[in-house]
């Protein structure tokens, strides 16, 4: 049964997202967790989801390195041919010393981003890998794609000239995230779960639109969400089209 709203007219998201397209997206991943249901996140069924939703491109990192094998696991990713593929490399935080060379690895074939997985690993913001890690990408340009409560997690990468995107800001916690990155210009937030009424508004008016970048973490979330709440925000239609891809372009392009 469709719902419908207070005037009785069927609620229909797609008409809402209208002809909104995301031309970056920085939060995909390929492959499943094995300990989850949920898509098997086969390259080729993540792709075909992200054009259903006209998401033309996506910094896209790899469950297999983040959970069972990082050098492998990255080695696959960087071999899609995919022009829509942006790769994202994937370290272990269990292992600092290993970490820091796979970043050596990464960077020196040209990989942009790397991407951690804190909760997947059991790994807390405190731990000194976490701190050895940041400091190693920061030094080798790397953009950081990071789980984890942002309350916490901001901690490991201040003070170092980090460029980071929380991808796990809630709502509830964007206030922490504001202060934090009030006094870190490389601080992003992923629009993932900024979904309530004002988040995108009051983030865009206390930092800027800049800051602010499409997630949806394909296929394991669902990208309608953060597309109805970016389409039917109160930014303006240049910062839309910032936060819909021109954003992240900037970042993983290098640009200051």
């Amino acid at each position: 049964m469709a719902i419908k709203d207070e005037t009785g007219m069927p609620f229909d998201a797609g008409r809402l997202i209208g002809g909104l397209e995301v031309s970056l997206d920085v939060d995909v991943l390929f492959g499943a967790y094995p300990d989850r249901d949920g898509p098997p996140g086969t390259p080729g069924s993540v792709l075909a989801l992200l054009e259903r939703h006209r998401i033309r491109s996506a910094a896209v990192a790899s469950l297999r390195a983040a959970l069972f094998d990082v050098r492998s696991g990255n080695d696959e990713l960087l071999a899609q041919a995919a022009p829509e593929v942006v790769p994202v490399g994937a370290v272990d935080l269990r292992d600092p010393v290993g970490a820091a060379r796979e970043l050596e690895r990464l960077a020196a074939a040209g990989v942009r981003a790397v991407r951690l997985f804190p909760e997947e690993q059991g790994v807390e913001a405190g731990f000194p890998s976490v701190r050895h890690v940041a400091r190693r990408a920061a030094r080798l340009g790397l953009v950081v794609l990071t789980g984890g409560d942002v309350r916490r997690f901001w901690q490991p990468f201040a003070g170092i000239e980090a460029r980071v995107v929380f991808l796990d800001t809630h709502f509830y916690h964007l206030g922490d995230f504001l202060v934090a990155a009030a006094d870190e210009p490389g601080f992003h937030t992923s629009t993932r779960l900024l979904n309530s009424p004002d988040a995108l508004e009051l983030a865009a008016a206390e930092l800027g639109a800049g800051r602010l970048l499409y997630g949806s973490r394909t296929p394991h979330y669902e990208p309608v969400v953060p597309l109805l709440r970016l389409a039917t925000s109160g930014l303006k239609p240049d910062e839309v089209a910032a936060v819909a891809g021109g954003n992240a372009r900037r970042l993983l392009g290098g640009e200051s």
